[in-house]
């Protein structure tokens, strides 16, 4: 989302990309990035956080999806 530019949002985006796997009736997430207010740019992998560095959206997205295809892929 394109929001107004804030401490909390310096690039003026907000954004959540999340990869889920159904497992036992629910859909769980298993990879992630986001820019939670207050956590700035970080990714969520095997249930835990780690702060990222945001290069840019195109950027971001394309690690996105290399990310998950490396996941699905076993790796």
């Amino acid at each position: 989302w394109k929001i107004r530019k804030s401490n909390y949002f310096p690039e003026s985006i907000k954004y959540s990309m999340v990869y889920l796997k159904k497992k036992n009736g629910h859909y769980e997430r298993i990879f992630g990035y986001d820019n939670e207010r207050g956590k700035g740019h970080h990714e969520h992998r095997n249930g835990k956080e780690k702060s990222i560095e945001f290069r840019g959206w195109e950027h971001l997205v394309r690690q996105f999806y290399k990310e998950v295809e490396k996941i699905r892929k076993g790796g």
